[in-house]
């Protein structure tokens, strides 16, 4: 992918994170409305169900809530913040200090034994979700 790409991406990613969490905060208490796909068509949760809500638990500053509905929901509300700003950095300053490292991870993530494990930390959380009735 290439570098425009994928700022693109990230910053398009945030705002839509950032409008689902300001629409869920303002507008959404009084719908039973959810956006999960899985959870919509098979009634269990997805692996990623709860991280709303473990955000909207960290804006709240209830950080152990936040981390048992859904431990993604603290990497999310930091990336979602981070990335962003890195991004506008690297714009503003002409580097590619985030392009450079994301190449990095991604190479380094696509290794099997961390692939694996990163997998397997997933289907854990999803299992977590189920058995908490998510």
């Amino acid at each position: 992918m290439s570098k425009n790409k994928l700022y693109l991406f990230i910053i398009a990613a945030c705002l839509t994170g950032f409008s689902y969490l300001f629409y869920s905060i303002h507008y959404s208490k009084s719908t039973s409305l959810s956006l999960c796909m899985v959870k919509n068509v098979t009634g269990y949760p997805c692996p990623s169900c709860g991280t709303t809500r473990a955000i909207q638990l960290l804006l709240k500053n209830n950080w152990m809530a936040s981390l048992q509905m859904n431990p993604f929901g603290i990497l999310v509300a930091l990336l979602m913040v981070v990335l962003p700003l890195w991004i506008v950095s690297d714009t503003i300053t002409k580097k590619e200090t985030f392009f450079n490292n994301y190449q990095k991870a991604e190479a380094i993530i696509r290794t099997k034994k961390l692939a694996f494990f990163l997998i397997i930390l997933v289907i854990f959380n999803w299992i977590w979700n189920i058995k908490k009735g998510l």
